[in-house]
């Protein structure tokens, strides 16, 4: 008779395979990390990052914060403070909610977390690496939650192998931050790398402010609303002449709740209304 083959793998193993599904990139953190702080009410949104974000991430937020206790509990796998049954599936208002996000970052990386609410004297400090527990201490710190990602993938050897060069994947993160801060033009956003501003995004009043910040002030000018509404669904977009069409459906930008989408059907009908307009 063989020997047994199956076996349960340890916590450690299953959250970095289950980190393949959510880190594929340092723009994958970035992702996450802006998310979580637009979640938790997030008015001024810090991004910094170093050599393409594989040696340093760090995100720092003036939202909600985070209680000792769920400081702690933000590292555990499912673990989420944004649905409580399976009736809020229906009603997710929230751009994360699985839980996953954090602890999967944390198994392969060396983490920090600093994070205070409002009503508390001081706040909490929790440092992870490779998904394991180093330390929890009292710190001073304003309100709100800074998430500090160190040597990503410092333990996965051969995911790093894959990441490309340093500029590829600062590339990355910064079409990233773009895309959130068109989604969320009502926040204030900054990028660095290596310690250099790359964007500031002051908070915008109107979209059309935060596409001129993002886009370009030509664009901005050569733009007209669009708004429709339906029983089950509103529409809110900008659409630029068609003398200002591009060759590249990259420049077409779409949204859902708040959330960027790359959906091909979309993006082809609004392709194929402009081929109806423009010059042959």
């Amino acid at each position: 008779m063989q020997g047994e083959k199956i076996r349960i793998l340890s916590e450690a193993l299953a959250n970095q395979i289950a980190a393949g599904e959510v880190v594929e990139r340092p723009a994958s953190v970035v992702k996450e990390l802006v998310e979580n702080s637009l979640d938790a009410g997030a008015g001024r949104i810090l991004v910094e990052v170093e050599k393409g974000g594989v040696a340093k991430i760090r995100v720092t937020d003036d939202g909600e914060g985070m209680i000792r206790d769920d400081a702690v509990l933000c590292l555990e796998r499912h673990a989420t403070s944004k649905i409580r049954d399976e009736s809020d599936l229906f009603e997710i208002e929230t751009l994360g909610f699985r839980g996953e996000a954090i602890p999967s970052i944390a198994s392969v990386s060396r983490m920090e977390i600093r994070t205070r609410t409002e009503g508390e004297a001081c706040g909490t400090l929790v440092r992870v690496a490779g998904g394991a527990m180093r330390g929890i201490e009292d710190v001073g710190c304003p309100k709100g939650t800074s998430i500090t990602v160190a040597d990503l993938f410092w333990n996965t050897p051969a995911r790093r192998k894959f990441l490309k060069s340093v500029n590829t994947e600062l590339g990355h993160i910064t079409e990233t931050v773009d895309r959130i801060a068109l989604a969320h033009p009502s926040v204030h956003f900054e990028l660095s790398h290596n310690g250099r501003r790359l964007r500031r995004y002051p908070a915008a009043s109107e979209p059309r402010t935060r596409i001129a910040q993002v886009l370009g002030k030509e664009i901005h000018r050569d733009l007209f609303e669009i708004r429709e509404e339906t029983k089950t669904l509103r529409l809110h977009a900008f659409a630029s002449s068609p003398a200002r069409s591009a060759a590249s459906s990259k420049q077409i930008h779409t949204f859902l709740n708040g959330r960027y989408l790359r959906d091909k059907v979309l993006i082809h009908a609004v392709a194929a209304a402009y081929q109806e307009v423009l010059p042959k």
